[in-house]
């Protein structure tokens, strides 16, 4: 039974929680970074087609969209520890899918798995908001941001195992380009095991006897801002889809640039090496610097660090459109894409939180979670038809739209009292 706590006591169960959900996330990190950097390449393989590789990045945002709302209504009734652990079981079974389905080449086997991979990265999500459950409000965007911050390890790790992964893989006789999923999976078991002795006492739980005792006390309620709430979801999803979407179709388009800056086929290693340390790099910005971003989210304003991010989004895209030809400015390009992503989904996480009262608060990050996956979903499909047609350069111009609508619709946001 979850019991009220005092000051004190919640300031030490916040400080013990954003631990543990950091180690979880670096764990958890690890299957995303390798699914990232190896989806679209398994899926073109064994599809025989380039324009069917963004299904790979679809798939994987799909399974964490279809998951998102009833891992966020499980975690309301029963608290975010059995909703983290659930989330790590599918991907246990997904990683062992993903194994299977590249052993016998069967496509849609390959993307039911990584379907599964995206669910359980639906209980990573989650986790920057299981963050936000028990933090002071001055610091609500720090504590999200340094469970956001753990990701770096785990994601960075993931695409940088291709290359040992492949040596495991091989001599235990795991399918090619399947070999870092044997780190992956080991993570998973971790993570797993690690929510389920530590995150105690469940910190949603815990919030909400908090919440229930201070009403009762005091009669203080956390004013309800719809539209603040509903901007909130709209950026951080607008700028998850920019990023996969940019990010998906990236492999693909580095592999094609290898294969003409060689004159002939470049061996699967060098074209691996590329991507990995591309993918890497942008997983980095992703998530180094998120820190820095939540800081100045609880200093700053919420909305001005989103408008920060789409500011990063829109280098990102600049060099994407003048410099994608170029293996230093696909490198340029996505360290930016992952550093406006950072700075729009820190600060989003947390406008959406305080924007939104107690007992709407849980079931609108489900929503986010879900709307962010499951558009960002769409977006990689329509990247790789894009992608085929308008080649790279094209992809980009694409993508900016986005970043202008999420920059004309922040007025509606300061409308309600955001800043």
């Amino acid at each position: 039974m979850t019991v009220a706590l005092s000051t004190a006591q919640q300031a030490a169960v916040q400080r013990r929680t954003v631990l543990i959900l950091s180690i979880g996330q670096v764990l958890g990190g690890i299957a995303f970074g390798a699914t990232v950097s190896l989806g679209a390449l398994l899926a073109a393989d064994i599809s025989g087609s380039d324009a069917l590789s963004g299904l790979a990045t679809a798939s994987v945002t799909l399974g964490a969209a279809l998951c998102a709302i009833p891992l966020a209504r499980l975690a309301a009734r029963v608290g975010r520890r059995r909703a983290l652990t659930l989330g790590n079981l599918f991907a246990l079974v997904g990683i062992g899918v993903v194994i299977l389905a590249a052993s016998v080449r069967v496509f849609p086997l390959l993307l039911a798995g990584i379907l599964m991979i995206g669910a359980g990265n639906a209980g990573n999500l989650q986790s920057r908001f299981a963050a936000t459950d028990l933090a002071a409000p001055a610091h609500r965007g720090r504590d999200l941001s340094i469970v956001v911050w753990a990701t770096t390890i785990g994601g960075v790790a993931g695409p940088l195992l291709l290359g040992p992964g492949e040596i495991v893989g091989a001599a235990i006789g795991m399918p090619p380009q399947t070999g870092s999923y044997a780190f992956s999976f080991v993570a998973q078991c971790a993570a797993l095991l690690l929510y389920v002795v530590a995150l105690r006492p469940d910190p949603l739980l815990a919030a909400q006897k908090l919440a229930q005792a201070a009403a009762a006390t005091t009669g203080a309620t956390v004013a309800d801002r719809p539209a603040v709430a509903r901007y909130a979801i709209f950026a951080v999803a607008g700028s998850h889809v920019v990023m996969a979407s940019v990010m998906a179709m990236t492999p693909v388009h580095l592999s094609h640039m290898a294969h003409g800056a060689h004159g002939t086929a470049p061996s699967p290693a060098d074209v691996s090496a590329l991507v990995g340390v591309t993918i890497a790099l942008h997983v980095g910005g992703m998530y180094a610097l998120s820190p820095l971003f939540g800081i100045l989210a609880d200093r700053w304003g919420r909305l001005r660090v989103v408008l920060l991010g789409q500011v990063l989004l829109a280098g990102a895209l600049g060099f994407a459109v003048f410099a994608g030809t170029e293996p230093w400015g696909v490198m340029v390009a996505l360290i930016l894409l992952g550093l406006g992503w950072s700075g729009a989904t820190v600060a989003g996480a947390a406008l959406l939180t305080e924007a939104s009262a107690p007992e709407l608060r849980t079931r609108r990050q489900g929503r986010s979670d879900s709307l962010m996956s499951l558009s960002a979903a769409a977006g990689a499909v329509l990247a790789g038809v894009i992608l085929s047609n308008f080649q790279y350069a094209g992809l980009g111009i694409a993508a900016s739209v986005l970043v202008v609508a999420i920059i004309a619709l922040s007025p509606l946001a300061r409308s309600g009292g955001a800043r």
